[in-house]
């Protein structure tokens, strides 16, 4: 069996250790923040779940549906959290697709730690824009993924898309 190995994303979960939060949880954090700050990566607030940018993206555009409750079990989810979450993907879908024009899309969740979930605690769907020939050597040899817009770019066209769907 091969491995491919991505020590870049250790930055990410390692992030969390010295991080100083109100609640222990970066999720929870998200929850009151104001979109409109440049230091809150938050694009949506809906009802009860909300679509926030990734720091450590995996592509450009990449963003992540999160229940505003502190959850961990997707059996745990209301209908109406499920139905707005489903309905934030299918909105975050449209948006990346208005601005980015991607060829395709990862979307999905890492339930668990032992399934490669950074932050297991708290429920989250990852949607990760896709593009023909966007896998290089970059990643692999280099350990450096190439992201060719600035977050706060990236947010400001989110919010502007997702405001016209």
């Amino acid at each position: 069996m091969n491995r491919m190995w991505s020590p870049w994303r250790s930055n990410y979960i390692d992030s969390f250790k010295n991080k100083k939060e109100t609640s222990n949880c970066v999720f929870c954090d998200a929850v009151d923040a104001d979109i409109s700050s440049d230091e809150c990566i938050k694009v949506y607030d809906g009802e009860t779940c909300f679509v926030m940018l990734n720091l450590y993206p995996y592509n450009n555009g990449h963003v992540m549906v999160i229940p505003k409750r502190h959850i961990s079990n997707m059996l745990e989810l209301t209908e109406p959290e499920m139905t707005e979450m489903m309905s934030l993907v299918r909105k975050s879908l449209k948006a990346l697709e208005k601005i980015l024009a991607p060829h395709g899309f990862n979307f999905g969740a890492n339930l668990g730690k032992a399934a490669g979930a950074g932050i297991d605690t708290h429920l989250h769907f990852h949607i990760v824009p896709r593009w023909n020939g966007d896998t290089n050597f970059m990643p692999a040899l280099g350990e450096v993924k190439v992201i060719s817009q600035d977050l706060l770019i990236t947010k400001k066209n989110l919010i502007e898309a997702l405001k016209g769907i």
